[in-house]
């Protein structure tokens, strides 16, 4: 049924004299086409959009279902869909059951949630699983952020120590009030670098009575090798496990753990890279992690004895936090009383190394950073005809000894 509204006839508007229809969208104006679907007549091109809105929907789906009747699958066709079907539903299965693997228990999820502390033992069967595979793929290493050693920094670059040899900003006493701003207060106990000592250095003198041997030198390396090789391991971070860190240490070390007397660089250097090539720390990068981080022990160095304190005073309070923490377990092991034998004495030799640093001039750490990063490139060239093991050249022992007679 069609409306129509017919205007009269008027010779001026319409010299034909014939009868014109009102456009059935808008009604307003006069319809001058038609829809050959439904036949409704409308005026220009927006009418016809808002019309065939409804018509051309079902205009389609009237042609879809026409043509899906006409539709006569084969087997073939059958087949293909069956297998699309099966493969789709496998698929499904496999989502959900990763979604099933991936839900954490509630209380681990409340407990991560609240802030507090989440141990290994803790966690269910399925939920140490899922962190050892986590752990095997490398996703938790994503995790983590970087750590950019503190003796890269530019502020490494500007430490100064007291005469003495303590820091120069010392951390306000608890029941002394502070007079600066709370802001101004943590920026300065937030520093880039570890702090040097809080007491003042003895002078070698009133340690011993023997002249120091020229070796010293030789074993500083070893021991800043040690250290750098640790907070490497660390992340920077050995305050989360001291114990175990300054383990790391004394197997590193064969000043601080061993007891040895390398008399070359080229002798502390091979040591240490030959225990860093050991299988409990190969997962490192075995030989070529130990050759860069013979970078790290040149940079320290080379930033001179200020920085050098403030590493030994770092290593230091490393042992002291792990006596700390041996002293409060309260089932004493017989390896435990060993291991606190050990870190007293590795603390006392810090101590003694702290002292002979500070007394040493400004002149002597470059021609050291020297003999460290000759040492770096014997390896590399061994390294790069081809051989595994750690470089071993008497020359090399000889032409270090007469630079260290000359330090």
């Amino acid at each position: 049924m069609e409306d129509k509204i017919v205007t009269s006839s008027n010779t001026h508007s319409n010299p034909s004299g014939t009868s014109r229809v009102i456009c059935l969208v808008c009604e307003k104006q006069f319809s001058q086409y038609t829809c050959p679907r439904c036949n409704t007549r409308y005026c220009s091109l927006p009418c016809y959009k808002s019309h065939s809105l409804r018509c051309t929907e079902s205009f389609m789906r009237e042609n879809v279902m026409d043509e899906m009747k006409q539709l006569r699958p084969d087997d073939q066709s059958k087949k293909k869909m069956m297998d699309i079907l099966k493969r789709f539903h496998a698929e499904d299965e496999e989502d959900s059951m990763d979604e099933d693997e991936s839900t954490l228990s509630e209380d681990t999820i409340q407990k991560v949630l609240s802030g507090g502390e989440l141990y290994y033992e803790e966690l269910s069967a399925e939920e140490k699983k899922l962190f050892r595979r986590a752990m095997t793929s490398g996703e938790l290493s994503k995790l983590i952020e970087p750590w950019e050693p503190w003796w890269l920094k530019p502020a490494a670059r500007t430490i100064s120590l007291s005469d003495e040899g303590t820091r120069l900003i010392q951390p306000l006493a608890r029941d002394e009030p502070s007079k600066l701003p709370q802001a101004d207060s943590e920026q300065i106990l937030d520093t880039e670098v570890p702090l040097g000592p809080e007491t003042p250095l003895p002078p070698l003198k009133k340690l011993t009575s023997v002249e120091p041997s020229p070796l010293i030198a030789i074993h500083l390396v070893d021991i800043i090798y040690s250290y750098c090789f640790t907070l490497r391991l660390y992340n920077g971070d050995w305050h989360s496990d001291p114990v175990g860190a300054s383990m790391v240490v004394l197997s590193v070390s064969s000043i601080l753990g061993q007891g040895a007397q390398p008399e070359s660089v080229l002798e502390a250097v091979s040591n240490c890279l030959e225990q860093t090539c050991t299988p409990a720390f190969r997962h490192m990068g075995g030989l070529q992690f130990g050759i860069g981080l013979l970078d790290d022990v040149t940079s320290l160095i080379s930033l001179g004895g200020a920085a050098l304190v403030c590493a030994l005073c770092d290593l230091q309070r490393m042992f002291e936090a792990a006596r700390r923490e041996l002293k409060s377990e309260k089932p004493r092991k017989t390896s435990r009383a060993e291991l606190k034998s050990k870190l007293k004495s590795a603390a006392r030799k810090v101590q003694f190394m702290m002292c002979w640093v500070h007394d040493q001039p400004q002149q002597a750490w470059p021609a050291l950073s020297m003999l460290v990063n000759a040492e770096k490139t014997s390896q590399l060239e061994y390294l790069g005809n081809g051989r595994t093991t750690v470089a071993s050249d008497p020359k090399t022992k000889n032409e270090n000894d007469a630079l260290i007679k000359e330090l």
